[in-house]
């Protein structure tokens, strides 16, 4: 495998897969401005080469990606709004990709980080990860399609539980709602997700692609504007944002996740 890209990702290759990492660890991957500026292009410039069969997208231990940066939120707010979450109804935090898109989720995936896994086409998840919705408790709305795809993986009312709550659900309840494909121990997330990169690069990749687009083709016969719904809902939001308050609520809300993940 090969390193590369900027310090906040690394990208390796692996085959004809490419793995993608959120390397924030000391932040827990937390989504700063330049983290979430840095991973479009680099998923689209990997989407692009034609040597490149599947991305899986991951995060440095110990976890995948606990949302916004909470200190940046609640000091300037200049992560808030970038990288499509401004009523533009941009698909998703990285656009749409022809390439299949593994999640491998290492750790928490929490609020953004959530919406990076919910963006991925299917996820995988280690024996120590765990996924919650705390836009409500930080007081900023969801704009990279977190209520359209979070109910379309465990159903409308698990999601309204999720969002309304800020609770954690772990790796054996989000496999048995259906938010995860599979659950491996910690060890083998990576090697689990390379196996199917290798099992993605043995059909033919313009039949993959196309399949992919007919997924999401036949996904938005009933919710495509749910998508414009979202995001404008979330721009009309975003002024509403204060910083100060993000900052008197962090305290508080990292305390309580500590208490429900552990760590």
């Amino acid at each position: 495998m090969m390193a590369g890209m900027a310090d906040v990702v690394i990208v390796e290759r692996s085959e004809s897969t490419a793995v993608v990492t959120l390397n924030r660890p000391g932040q827990r991957n937390a989504l700063s401005s330049e983290l979430i500026r840095a991973v479009p292009p680099i998923l689209a410039e990997l989407d692009a080469d034609d040597d490149v069969t599947a991305i899986v997208l991951t995060g440095a231990d110990p976890a995948f990606c606990a949302g916004l940066d909470l200190k940046e939120l609640g000091s300037t707010g200049g992560n808030l709004g970038v990288g499509g979450a401004d009523g533009s109804a941009r698909r998703g935090p990285f656009g749409e990709l022809s390439t299949p898109l593994i999640g491998a989720v290492n750790g928490v995936a929490v609020t953004g980080g959530l919406e990076y896994a919910l963006a991925c086409d299917f996820l995988i998840a280690s024996d120590r990860a765990g996924f919650a919705d705390t836009h409500a408790r930080v007081g900023v709305m969801p704009g990279w399609g977190l209520t359209v795809l979070l109910p379309q993986a465990v159903g409308v009312r698990r999601a309204r539980q999720m969002s309304v709550t800020g609770n954690y659900v772990d790796a054996a309840t989000a496999l048995a709602w259906g938010l995860v494909n599979e659950v491996v121990p910690h060890d083998g997330l990576l090697p689990r997700a390379l196996q199917l990169g290798r099992d993605i690069a043995s059909n033919d990749r313009a039949g993959v692609a196309q399949m992919l687009r007919t997924y999401r083709a036949t996904s938005d016969v009933d919710g495509a504007t749910a998508w414009e719904v979202e995001s404008r809902l979330a721009a009309e939001w975003s002024p509403r944002i204060s910083p100060e308050e993000v900052e008197r609520r962090r305290g508080a809300i990292q305390d309580r996740g500590r208490g429900q993940v552990g760590g």
